[in-house]
């Protein structure tokens, strides 16, 4: 779990992270579902590999759809390698969004597990 102090000095909300493994269990029992699961990566990215049922959000774009993202269910949020998808989740939480979740290791070590070489 990340907390942290936003460029105000003010106490940030919270986000969890999730392991590849915790996940893809999550993704396979369509419990992911519940939620929404979102992809930072630009279309290029996405185009060569991506999960069903999730969102092509690219960062840049997240200011500007914020309004699309529910705030009462979770949001899972996937990248590359995971850099990407912290930095989402922590602007995400500072705009208060409460049940945000940072995929570790991003759509690399998803495809790993499912055996596809992303890099």
């Amino acid at each position: 779990m990340y907390n942290g102090f936003n460029e105000g000095g003010g106490r940030m909300r919270e986000y969890e992270h999730i392991s590849p493994g915790e996940f893809m269990k999550k993704y396979d029992a369509g419990e992911t579902k519940n939620g929404l699961v979102i992809d930072v990566r630009e279309p290029f990215e996405w185009d060569y590999y991506h999960l069903d049922d999730t969102v092509l959000m690219p960062l840049q774009t997240i200011p500007s759809s914020l309004g699309e993202l529910p705030d009462d269910k979770a949001i899972y949020v996937v990248c590359a390698h995971g850099v990407r998808s912290e930095a989402a989740c922590r602007y995400l939480a500072a705009q208060g969004f409460d049940n945000v979740v940072n995929v570790l290791g991003g759509m690399a070590a998803l495809a790993s597990l499912r055996g596809f070489a992303y890099d």
